[in-house]
């Protein structure tokens, strides 16, 4: 049995095992999600929630699966990201931090604002 890692906790797999569909979403659902955010040639900010934020990142400037929001509005710029647990939470500071202004943004990419405050706050 092989063991490999992965954020940080060991998984093991058997050689020559496959993984099927109905696996993969598992593996999907323990890997903790995360926060971002991606500034576009205009300068404004993009943010979203993935499990794979460089993946994510990927499908975003390769504009193959990427948000419609982001297509011809590079290039881009991945400038801020936080791993934050599991996707309700993830999903409710992307709506928290949407609904900030863009200076409150830009401190939190400057590391000068956490969100902390936002997972407080109902």
């Amino acid at each position: 049995m092989n063991e490999s890692k992965g954020a940080g906790v060991p998984i093991k797999t058997e050689p020559d095992s496959q993984i099927t569909s109905a696996d993969s979403t598992v593996l999907a659902e323990e890997k903790p999600w995360s926060v971002y955010l991606i500034r576009m040639r205009n300068n404004s900010l993009y943010c979203g929630v993935t499990v794979d934020v460089l993946r994510r990142f990927s499908q975003h400037q390769s504009g193959k699966q990427g948000a419609k929001a982001l297509k011809g509005k590079g290039p881009l710029s991945l400038v801020w990201s936080q791993e934050v647990g599991d996707k309700r939470l993830a999903m409710q500071l992307e709506y928290r931090i949407k609904r900030q202004t863009k200076a409150k943004k830009e401190a939190l990419i400057k590391g000068e604002w956490n969100v902390s405050s936002l997972i407080l706050s109902k």
